[in-house]
């Protein structure tokens, strides 16, 4: 767990349901923990299980503000510094439900779990991925995950927070915390120097690079890839997905994954050992991986996603 703000917390919180579009259950505590990216900045997770996130808010400056529980089926969310108007207040809580994917129907998912005996437990409310606040920034996140280390992932991902991210009010004056994740515009305008130099991004410099200056000159953008199924089918989504630079099959499912689609599994070198060891092999091909979750169908990357992280939370 990273540094945290530490800054005062104003008298401004609210209290919102943990509740699906369907009346499902929201487990607040698998939610903040349902993959790595949650605990890197603009987030981070505090040892009271309390999610820290810094947010832009469109029109206002950008926020932090802090997500814990509240009484049974509720959540609370308050904020760091001067307390909002009705307005800013209004976005700010509509951008953590967006963080906490509130607005996404797991009902399905759980209908085909109950009948899983070793899945079942998903049913109380596991499956929601925390996400960014845009489809670049999960992009950009992923790519940073790319063949390294975590502490590799983790020093990329805070440095262009720390050093080209917007300050929220409250914020300290050096590290990552209270800063927003940065845009492509600030990261096309950062240069080759600071991703070979700051960032030590590696071959990753000139993706990214490459990728910021795409969506700030307006040839590419990634946002409308945040659509529905019925809008943007999962075979199209994954075709664009592996057009962008520096995406490869795991990039583009793990990509998938944030966005709420779990038609394809995220297959890599920590997921394939996992399983292997979790169901008592030594080796285990993907086929025969994609053969034991295939009946969970459009679910199916989600089903093999909580059958490895089942054990992150005791």
């Amino acid at each position: 767990m990273r540094e945290t703000s530490k800054a005062p917390v104003g008298p401004w919180s609210v209290e919102f349901p943990l509740v699906g579009p369907a009346g499902e259950p929201v487990d607040l505590k698998r939610t903040f923990r349902s993959h790595g990216l949650a605990s890197l900045p603009p987030m981070s997770l505090e040892a009271t299980e309390t999610l820290e996130a810094t947010l832009p808010v469109r029109g206002f400056r950008p926020r932090t503000v802090l997500i814990s529980g509240g009484r049974p089926g509720h959540g609370i969310v308050s904020i760091v510094g001067p307390p909002p108007e009705r307005e800013e207040g209004e976005k700010i809580l509509a951008g953590v439900k967006h963080v906490l994917r509130l607005d996404e129907d797991l009902s399905g998912f759980y209908t085909l779990a109950a009948g899983d005996p070793e899945l079942s437990w998903a049913t109380k409310g596991a499956g929601r991925m925390v996400r960014g606040s845009t489809v670049f920034e999960e992009v950009v996140k992923t790519l940073c995950t790319t063949n390294c280390a975590w502490s590799a992932t983790i020093r990329m991902v805070s440095a262009l927070v720390e050093h080209i991210g917007e300050k929220a009010p409250g914020a300290p004056e050096t590290g990552p915390p209270g800063r927003t994740f940065p845009t492509a515009h600030a990261m096309a305008r950062a240069g080759e120097e600071f991703y070979r130099d700051v960032a030590r991004a590696g071959y990753r410099g000139r993706y990214l690079l490459t990728l910021a200056r795409s969506v700030a000159e307006g040839e590419l953008d990634l946002e409308p890839l945040d659509a529905n199924p019925e809008e943007l089918p999962d075979d199209e989504l994954y075709r664009r997905l592996v057009a962008l630079p520096g995406i490869g099959p795991y990039a583009a499912a793990h990509v998938m994954m944030m966005l709420g689609r779990y038609s394809r599994l995220v297959l890599d070198s920590w997921t394939r050992p996992t399983y292997a060891r979790l169901v008592g092999r030594d080796v285990i091909t993907d086929q025969e991986i994609e053969e034991r979750f295939s009946g969970y169908g459009s679910y199916k990357g989600l089903a093999f996603w909580l059958y490895l992280t089942q054990g992150w939370i005791p």
